[in-house]
């Protein structure tokens, strides 16, 4: 039987940089093929070749043993591939389901009719999946997870037979991922071939068939992840394991961030937050575990002046109240955010590592006034932060962001955010897509800045990194804080918090 997908002797380059080196890969019908390597290895370059959009420089890509060149993603369409991208595609202003429509071939019939029809086949599949999604809800008031969903949707929905799934468990509970991986398992067994670019080595033994690591551009190797260790697959894909984060339980400090009974409601006037009250003491690590979309965006971003609050108040220590202050004040009094779409919210692809790591000192005047910048000092702080906090993958401090990988853009966020004195830090999902070594990199430095006398805000919907980082931890449901555990907690009691919560609001809608 022929493979699904087949890529041999793929080169890329970007600016120079070489992405991809000879680098091969094959997949076969019928099964899940994981895919591991350190940020920056080239799986998401080999990956997005196969799915249309890089063109390679020199080798060759087979679907069915026919040969075949792509000059977009609707060429790979045509041959049923379909990709889940880590950072996702989507159009915010439109709801989930006109976002699916845009990705379905065209058809007869009005664009109402269209719709109502596929609003039902959306919910249909997603039952199918183990989730749910409101078709009409528009993208920008979607959590992260929830627009994931949205995006395995319209891949699937638009006919892919060979699917490429880029982390699609990082952003989902423990309950989650097991339904999505088990239901992508069952699909494999169905006859469709299924490429997991995951950092999970327990997904990758649980759920894929097969197992290829990279590292450097260059395909290291393939092997059975039943017969591989969790040792060696770490040690193919980055070499050596990480450390591990050292954690000792601090004492406690004063109250540095508190929130009393914080509302805002949502742009479909339902409440967003409802009655928030949140109390994150300087030298500790506060983190709150949740199912997206219950509000942890939102809180985000009333926190950081984003987003007016309707009721109830924010205070931080030494300051008082933060409701008349904008974000730019915020963030002068201490305030760094981590945020959970860093291409989207946290950097500029199109400006320098430079531009951005400068951007908020710039306008506090540290480079001189905006008429007569001191670019030599900018650039000179910039790569020396690029050092310490090793940022790969730079060569100059005139590079755009945009050439860096996932872990790397997040390391150049946390290096700008710690470029200055903090009093709190505001990280939401801040190793997500990251591999082991990059999310142990990114876990040290909220470690040292709670050390250092910080209280750190960690949300994230990775329930691993909560358990493993937080020294007390909170659960959020439909907008409020339902439960808080003193750590060590117990991982059941943790999930049984979320998952009880979500069940009861199923139950009464």
């Amino acid at each position: 039987m022929p493979d699904a997908l087949r890529l041999e002797g793929i080169r890329k380059t970007f600016d120079g940089f070489v992405a991809l080196d000879g680098a091969h890969f094959s997949l076969r019908w019928g099964e899940v093929h994981a895919l591991l390597g350190e940020n920056g290895a080239g799986k998401s370059s080999l990956m997005n070749i196969a799915a249309g959009l890089y063109a390679p420089e020199a080798g060759t890509m087979l679907v069915d043993d026919n040969p075949v060149r792509f000059a977009g993603p609707s060429d790979a369409a045509r041959e049923h591939i379909g990709m889940v991208h880590q950072h996702f595609k989507l159009v915010a202003p439109f709801t989930a389901a006109e976002n699916i429509l845009l990705g379905l071939p065209a058809q007869g019939g009005s664009h109402g009719k269209r719709l109502r029809a596929l609003r039902e086949q959306i919910r249909a599949q997603a039952k199918a999946l183990g989730f749910e999604i409101d078709p009409d809800r528009r993208v920008a008031q979607l959590s992260v997870a929830e627009q994931q969903r949205v995006e395995i949707l319209k891949v699937l929905l638009a006919g892919a037979r060979i699917l490429i799934l880029d982390e699609p468990t990082a952003v989902l509970t423990d309950a989650e991922a097991g339904r999505l991986l088990g239901t992508v398992r069952s699909l494999a067994r169905q006859g469709a071939a299924v490429v997991l670019v995951t950092h999970k080595i327990a997904d990758v033994k649980r759920y894929a068939d097969r197992v290829t690591v990279m590292r450097g551009g260059r395909t290291v190797a393939t092997v059975d992840p039943g017969a591989a260790s969790e040792a060696e697959l770490v040690r193919l894909a980055v070499g050596e394991a990480p450390p591990p984060v050292q954690r000792q339980r601090p004492e406690s400090g004063a109250e540095q961030l508190v929130l009393r009974g914080v509302r805002t409601a949502s742009e479909g006037g339902q409440p967003a937050l409802d009655g928030v009250d949140l109390t994150v003491r300087a030298g500790e690590i506060y983190g709150l575990a949740g199912v997206g979309g219950n509000g942890q965006g939102e809180l985000a971003s009333a926190i950081m002046g984003l987003l007016p609050i309707q009721e109830g108040d924010i205070e931080l220590a030494g300051a008082g109240s933060l409701l008349a202050l904008d974000a730019e004040a915020r963030r002068s009094l201490g305030i760094a955010a981590i945020p959970a779409d860093r291409y989207r919210l946290a950097l500029a692809g199109g400006l320098s590592v430079a531009e951005n790591f400068g951007v908020g000192q710039v306008n506090a005047g540290r480079y001189g006034s905006a008429w007569r910048l001191d670019r030599a000092g900018l650039e000179a702080d910039a790569m020396a932060a690029v050092r310490d906090f090793d940022v790969h993958g730079v060569r100059s401090p005139r590079q755009k962001a945009a050439l860096l990988s996932g872990g790397n853009a997040q390391k150049l966020v946390i290096a700008r955010e710690f470029s200055r004195p903090v009093k709190l830090v505001l990280a939401h999902s801040p190793s997500r897509g990251l591999d082991m070594r990059a999310s142990s990199q990114v876990h040290e430095r909220l470690c040292a800045a709670r050390d250092a006398g910080a209280a750190v805000l960690l949300i994230s919907e990775d329930l691993d990194e909560v358990m493993k980082l937080a020294d007390r931890i909170g659960v959020m449901a439909r907008g409020r804080i339902v439960a808080e555990f003193d750590t060590p907690a117990d991982r059941q009691a943790v999930g049984q918090a979320m998952v009880a919560t979500a069940q009861a609001e199923a139950e009464s809608a």
